[in-house]
């Protein structure tokens, strides 16, 4: 099985949620590791994550422990970096064994093609503001301004503020479904899926779990950790499907 997750937002909350919420996560990956070839984390693994030369964010041992230890058990542990860690050097990958991606992908999995991305920088077309903060953290020149002018004390007050505000502003958490919320992911699939063969489509980002399908389409949204868990499991046989935990 190939399992997809993304969105737990580690750190998150009052110090009883952040630990709570660490602790399903791990709770998940021993449920999940006698079976697993492959987990895919698509982005918001961390409430945030900046990390300098030789400083990482303090917390998350346990799931930073799992996932080298699943790492270290054969099973591969792929990270698509999400708004909120896109900011990850070699640490994830030397000391955990995690395969960094920064980018949207399309990936085969058990003879499916499948589009990966958190989603965050997508159909932003029109939404200034999005686009002018896309432009301004992922700006290699102004990240390496920030680690060496800022203290890490420093950025990481500043980034668990913004990262608080940021996930509030996403937090769906009890509402009605409104098709506004997953209609831009779901139309940039259908337009890439008319220029490009893709079996399966998973985003994260938008807190909101939905598993659509039309004709020739199949998008899957992973959700958010802080509510109702969700994620998705790939069989063998190419069977794509969104599950609760």
């Amino acid at each position: 099985m190939y399992y997809f997750a993304s969105d737990i937002h580690l750190g998150a909350g009052d110090e009883a949620l952040a630990r709570q919420t660490e602790r399903n996560f791990v709770r998940w990956l021993d449920t999940i590791a006698h079976d697993a070839k492959a987990v895919y984390l698509l982005g918001d693994v961390f409430d945030f994550w900046f990390e300098y030369n030789h400083v990482v964010p303090k917390g998350f041992v346990r799931a930073l422990g799992k996932l080298a230890e699943l790492s270290d058990r054969g099973i591969k542990v792929v990270f698509f970096t999400g708004n909120h860690d896109m900011w990850v050097k070699d640490y994830l990958s030397k000391e955990c064994g995690m395969e960094i991606h920064t980018s949207p992908e399309v990936v085969e999995i058990a003879r499916q093609r499948i589009f990966l991305a958190h989603g965050d920088n997508m159909q932003i077309q029109g939404h200034y503001v999005l686009q002018f903060m896309n432009t301004v953290f992922r700006s290699k020149t102004l990240r390496w301004l920030f680690s060496w002018l800022v203290h890490p004390d420093w950025a990481m007050a500043f980034g668990r503020w913004w990262s608080g505000s940021s996930r509030k502003s996403h937090n769906r958490e009890g509402l009605v479904y409104d098709e506004r919320i997953t209609r831009p992911l779901i139309e940039y699939a259908r337009n890439y899926a008319r220029k490009e063969q893709v079996d399966h489509f998973v985003f994260g980002h938008l807190h909101y779990p939905l598993d659509y399908r039309e004709e020739g389409l199949h998008v899957v949204h992973l959700g958010c950790w802080h509510g109702q868990i969700t994620y998705a499991a790939l069989s063998e046989d190419g069977d794509l499907r969104l599950k609760k935990f």
